[in-house]
């Protein structure tokens, strides 16, 4: 096959991480990954759910929204119908997951960070962008956090980051734009800490049922997309 943007099958779209994109936010990053952006900003609460007071255990959780306009056609926003789409609740429960696996949550104190992850321009891969931006963001809260002696020890304990790989024209690709995931026959977004070790897979079957070598090709693929995002992660937080 051939890539519309003439990448090959195994290559990342650019990655590009500014931080500090808001001010008023503890952390802040925009995240452009090809067409797709995505601002990433972290929040921190000196409270946690009724589930973990009294445990000395603190919280990551995160809200997604993709933004009017951020797509070829306007969607409404969920305040007009007065509920949360059901897909930005089910991406979002996402990112906190992986974005938990980020954090030794005992050092976190009884406190929470909220990643809020606003999508200005789809292009394919937001819950991907999301995940590996609000995890700069996080980490940039969190860092400030140790610094002014609110917390004693940074309690960061994983990069994250994630990816999307896919099927597509018979041939297993890496980070999918929209053209390529709107016709795959398997859509997997795969997240992963540093060294490689897997934190979540969503996989689908959207036209075709895919074999486990499948998989175990489009893990690889995924396995060096989160190595460069990695790199840009760490070249972006000065590390």
């Amino acid at each position: 096959m051939t890539r519309a943007d003439g990448r090959s099958f195994d290559e990342m779209r650019s990655i590009k991480l500014t931080r500090n994109f808001i001010t008023h936010p503890e952390g802040s990053v925009l995240i452009e990954i090809g067409n797709t952006k995505v601002i990433c900003n972290a929040t921190v609460e000196d409270t946690v759910p009724p589930f973990l007071k009294g445990s000395g255990s603190g919280w990551i959780t995160a809200e997604y929204s993709m933004l009017p306009r951020a797509t070829g056609t306007r969607n409404q926003r969920d305040i007009s119908k007065l509920r949360q789409n059901a897909r930005s609740v089910e991406i979002q429960r996402l990112i906190g997951r992986a974005l938990r696996m980020a954090v030794d949550l005992n050092k976190l104190g009884e406190r929470s960070v909220i990643i809020d992850c606003d999508v200005i321009q789809a292009d394919g891969g937001t819950r991907a962008a999301s995940i590996s931006g609000g995890f700069v963001a996080l980490y940039d809260a969190l860092g400030k956090l140790t610094d002014s002696g609110v917390i004693k020890d940074f309690p960061i304990i994983n990069h994250i980051s994630a990816v999307s790989v896919g099927i597509v024209e018979g041939e297993h690709v890496l980070d999918l734009d929209y053209s390529e995931d709107s016709t795959a026959f398997a859509d997997v977004n795969v997240v992963m800490n540093e060294k490689g070790m897997i934190a979540e897979i969503q996989g689908t079957g959207e036209h075709a049922l895919f074999s486990g070598s499948d998989l175990s090709k489009l893990i690889m693929l995924a396995e060096k997309g989160n190595s460069a995002i990695v790199e840009q992660q760490k070249k972006a937080l000065c590390l």
